[in-house]
């Protein structure tokens, strides 16, 4: 039996040996098929890009430092207010924050709030009356503020209802209330701010009260990030994100022709405005005024510019014209020549009221400074052995104005005039260059003669007049002062203000008197009213130039992108 197994061992062995050595192929290798797959096109994001000059802060709607096209754009989406400008500018009531505000009392002069109990700030605070008594204490005293003589009524705030009731007590009546209370801000976040006012919304926004909240602001990338506000009480606005990106204009031109950007908002010059018109049919554009005039402030302070005569030799000194190409290189904000010291060119009831001259009036300027005392000595003018030398200063970083400073020194220089060009920080310049000093102040600041800056026209008109060219409070036994960056203080154009901030005259009525004062007293020469491009690719709907002051981001919440 064993020997019969081996045999059969050795058999099967054999064979083993045999199969392997043969040349018969290996078996048919088994595939499977790739599937083929259709390129699909990535969805569109639900955002909006939008091209920008500059993200740069700070974001205080409330400062005369922080004014931008950004800040208004950003205060419009992020912060609530109790009025809004309607279709034709008129205050609005917003129903999204506020249930009613009505004067209830005459006298006192009481205004009665009601906030809706649903709306809060993006942390889940109610919006409340300690925003608005914050609001109240900051701009009532504070330096370099908008609105300041409005809030100077207020005399109490009281709260009913959790808050949700407010009581706004003025010390006259004030019909240009409803100016008051716009650009709402956290006053639990805010009130005990390291390092005060002057930090409030400096680099970024703590919390939202509007229908967007801020994801990021990268000022090196020149790049904010806006989302949708999910605890927004309100409708949720279509869009996810929209994206505020800087570039320059062929940038920005590229990129809304590639549609990277979805729309544009930004100040070109002439040139720059080819690169937009050459997009063609793609975009649609218009021109969008800002609330701001680029003027030039004469301040009477100092023993030259006290002198009126000086100062009017200084505007007949000016081209006018050249001042207005330099600030805008010939882009949307020259077809806004300025000619109106109170009321900006797209102000309702705007209408000229100047007689500034547009070109330099050499023999006028030379009869004025020679009037005053002053002679022409080896080409400059001097008050005996004293050089007239002004000190100009305009706002660092804001290049129009810049350019608008060097170019007033330039024709200063020809007609005889020295000067000598300052560039504070605009913080520093509004809050303390142009600041109202007191008499006992132990070390004054550096007199500034003339300013190059915006100066504001949005709210109220009347209370636009008190604010830029009002007197401060008198005390007994004191004499009235100045109190804005202007440094005038007249007493007959004082008691037109106070007659028309109360209601006592109309604003039309305010303006026939105190305009030709202004003019003739020479403290102020309006250029040209500051505007930007809008530019919207085709596909977005819902953007629009927005209601008079307001501009294009007040229709962000509408702003729709198609998908797919």
């Amino acid at each position: 039996m064993r020997a019969r197994g081996a045999r059969w061992v050795a058999v099967l062995a054999a064979a083993v040996c045999a199969g392997a050595c043969t040349n018969a192929p290996p078996p048919p290798l088994v595939t499977t098929e790739v599937a083929r797959t259709q390129t699909t096109k990535l969805p569109t994001p639900n955002e909006a890009v939008v091209g920008v000059d500059s993200v740069a802060g700070g974001y205080n709607p409330h400062k005369l430092a922080d004014q931008s096209a950004i800040t208004t754009a950003l205060s419009q989406v992020l912060l609530p207010s109790v009025f809004r400008p309607g279709p034709d500018g008129t205050p609005t009531l917003d129903r999204t924050l506020m249930v009613s505000a009505e004067v209830t009392s005459a006298e006192p002069y009481t205004v009665t709030y009601r906030l809706r109990a649903e709306a809060a700030w993006s942390d889940s605070a109610p919006i409340a009356a300690e925003d608005f008594v914050y609001l109240w204490e900051q701009l009532r005293e504070e330096p370099g503020v908008l609105d300041s003589a409005g809030y100077q009524l207020i005399s109490n705030i009281s709260a009913r209802d959790a808050g949700r009731i407010v009581e706004v007590t003025f010390s006259k009546p004030y019909p240009g209330w409803r100016g008051l209370f716009t650009n709402l801000l956290p006053a639990h976040l805010l009130k005990d701010i390291p390092g005060g006012w002057a930090n409030v919304l400096r680099e970024n926004f703590p919390v939202t009260g509007g229908p967007f909240s801020v994801r990021g602001i990268d000022r090196d990338r020149g790049e904010v990030v806006l989302e949708r506000n999910d605890r927004y009480w309100s409708t949720p606005v279509p869009l996810d994100r929209v994206i505020l990106r800087r570039a320059d204009s062929d940038g920005i031109a590229s990129a809304l022709k590639s549609g990277h950007d979805q729309l544009a908002l930004t100040a070109p010059d002439a040139d720059e405005l080819a690169a937009f018109t050459s997009l063609g049919l793609t975009v649609t554009s218009s021109t969008v005024p800002r609330t701001a005039v680029a003027t030039v402030l004469l301040r009477p302070v100092g023993a030259a510019m006290a002198d009126q005569r000086i100062r009017s030799a200084v505007i007949a000194l000016t081209d006018r014209e050249a001042l207005i190409k330099a600030g805008t290189g010939g882009g949307p904000g020259s077809t806004f020549a300025a000619n109106a010291q109170v009321l900006a060119p797209s102000s309702k009831g705007y209408a000229p009221t100047g007689t500034a001259p547009t070109k330099p009036d050499v023999t006028l300027a030379e009869g004025m400074l020679a009037q005053a005392g002053y002679t022409k000595l080896n080409g400059s003018w001097a008050l005996g052995d004293t050089p007239l030398n002004l000190v100009i200063a305009a706002p660092a970083g804001r290049s129009a104005y810049l350019d608008i400073a060097r170019e007033l020194q330039r024709q200063l220089s020809a007609g005889g005039v020295q000067s000598r060009l300052v560039t504070p920080e605009a913080a520093d310049l509004f809050t303390n260059l142009l600041a109202p000093q007191p008499s006992t102040t132990a070390a004054p600041v550096e007199q500034v003669d003339l300013v190059v800056a915006p100066q504001p026209t949005t709210g109220d008109p009347v209370t636009v007049l008190a604010t830029r060219f009002g007197c401060g409070p008198v005390q007994a036994g004191s004499v009235a002062v100045a109190a804005n960056p202007t440094g005038f203080c007249d007493q007959t154009v004082q008691e037109v203000i106070d007659k028309a901030i109360t209601g006592a005259i109309s604003l039309q009525e305010a303006l026939t008197a105190v305009e030709p004062t202004l003019w003739s007293r020479a403290v102020a020469l309006p250029l040209y009213q500051e505007a930007d491009s809008l530019v919207v690719r085709r596909e977005m709907s819902g953007v629009s130039a927005g209601p008079p002051g307001a501009g294009p981001f007040a229709t962000a919440p509408q702003w729709q992108r198609p998908s797919g």
